[in-house]
């Protein structure tokens, strides 16, 4: 049997940003008559990413987006979680996907001064939950898609998922220019509600990508038509327009996507690779301490799923042993990944900025087992699954180096594109099944391989 080590995958992120303050600049009464006066004559537009559509849609649209990229991996990503912690069985999100709304009501309570006073904040999350139930139920009861536990068929978007960051928007909304921690927060308690989802095995990673979408759209849409109602941007903006933000760009993001390999991680016999599209999704975040230079880290977690190698097993159709069809499958493997390293930003203008890291970090990887999986019509209650070896990645050093472009298309949003190099040594120790090797062929071997793979994607993130 003959196994090399090569590596790689695909990646895809998902970012969004919270900046914080307004600058507000006065001037003289013979300067405001002159601008006013040119502005008669030369009216201004709003730029492509100022019109309201845009606004409203561009957050919501990345995330339908990466529901639809994730939907033909989502069965690998749930073999992720089987592998790990197939008894994880905890309802916090059951109950976090409240928290943002009751943090928004309670400091309300308290006299705390958002963008809106407290029955305005009522109508508007009124109209967001309304909208969000009908748009959840709407497309639940249509598409039908059974949940990865096979409770029911209603799994779809998630609804756990909109209803959490829907509330994550209410609280954003009202008080991220008070202090950017409360929009921190609450999408922090979004994203866990979304995670819960997946690691109670209750939704796939497309229906909570779509789930959050729909609750951020809901959300939009709300305060859009109530704010048309009102004929204003909200009851107190005048005192929240008072209060400036760091300048320096410090952030903490969360990210997903695919990733893209540079070597083929295993051939077969044929020299076939066998590697298929991989994924990682992570927290990242760093603190700047002028608005160049900073430092930072990130925790990720990786998988690189395989392909079906379809081999020919030469048996007897009249006997009961007969195998119809005969598949060797490789579990993916799985990296938990923790780096820290310096960040250097550059600031093209108040929306756009780029930049650059390199960071170093630990990788640990998971176990993994070749399987031979077959039919057999004669036996069907028969095993019908053999392992052929198991490979146990050792813990490496990992080398990251990275660039991200961000653009800031809303007072307190803005979306990230990046991409990352990812380079480890990885030293692979191999055991094999005895019945699967010829004479005098040693059943414990290791190799010794670069792992090296590029990512590419988008990510959220709030800067404090």
């Amino acid at each position: 049997m003959q196994m090399r080590t090569k590596v790689g995958g695909w990646v895809f992120l998902f970012t969004s940003t919270f900046t914080y303050g307004q600058r507000v600049e006065v001037l003289p009464s013979h300067f405001t008559d002159t601008l006013a006066l040119k502005h008669m004559v030369q009216p201004t537009f709003p730029s492509f990413w100022e019109k309201g559509a845009v606004k409203i849609s561009f957050v919501p649209t990345l995330l339908f987006g990466a529901s639809a990229a994730t939907w033909n991996s989502r069965e690998d990503v749930r073999e992720t979680r089987n592998r790990y912690i197939p008894t994880f069985k905890y309802h916090f999100d059951d109950y976090l996907q409240y928290t943002p709304a009751a943090a928004t009501f309670g400091l309300k309570a308290a006299g705390v001064k958002g963008r809106n006073e407290f029955k305005r904040s009522a109508i508007t999350y009124a109209t967001s939950v309304a909208i969000m139930a009908m748009l959840v139920n709407g497309i639940k009861y249509t598409a039908k898609v059974e949940r990865p536990d096979g409770s029911s068929k209603n799994s779809f978007p998630s609804g756990h998922s909109a209803n959490a960051f829907n509330n994550a928007a209410l609280l954003d909304r009202e008080y991220g220019l008070v202090n950017p921690a409360y929009s921190i927060g609450g999408y922090g308690v979004a994203t866990m509600t979304a995670v819960g989802r997946g690691l109670n095995n209750r939704h796939w990673v497309s229906d909570v990508f779509a789930g959050a979408g729909i609750g951020i759209l809901s959300s939009q849409l709300a305060y859009f038509f109530v704010d048309k109602i009102y004929g204003n941007k909200g009851d107190n903006v005048s005192v929240l327009s008072q209060f400036k933000g760091n300048e320096n760009p410090s952030f903490l993001a969360i990210k997903l996507g695919f990733a893209a390999a540079l070597e083929r991680i295993i051939e077969d016999e044929d020299e076939e690779a066998l590697a298929r599209l991989g994924w990682e999704a992570g927290l990242e975040g760093a603190y700047f301490f002028t608005k160049n230079w900073g430092v930072g880290g990130q925790f990720s977690v990786a998988g690189f799923p395989f392909n079906k190698s379809n081999v020919s097993i030469p048996t007897n159709p009249d006997t009961p042993e007969y195998i119809s069809k005969a598949d060797i499958i490789t579990e993916s493997l799985g990296y938990l990944n923790f780096s820290v390293g310096p960040y250097y930003a550059i600031h093209f203008s108040d929306q756009w900025n780029l930049m650059f890291k390199g960071l170093v970090g630990y990788s640990i990887a998971a176990q993994g087992h070749l399987k031979l999986k077959y039919e057999t019509p004669n036996l069907p209650e028969e095993s019908q699954e053999l392992i052929m070896a198991s490979y146990k990645p050792k813990n490496a050093i990992q080398f990251i180096a990275g660039t991200a472009l961000t653009y800031n298309f809303a007072s307190n949003l803005g979306a990230t594109l990046y991409a990352d190099f990812n380079h480890s040594q990885m030293k692979y120790k191999y055991i094999v099944n005895p019945d699967f090797l010829d004479p005098g062929e040693p059943e414990v071997f290791t190799d010794r391989s670069p792992f090296n793979y590029m990512t590419l994607g988008i990510r959220l993130t709030a800067y404090f």
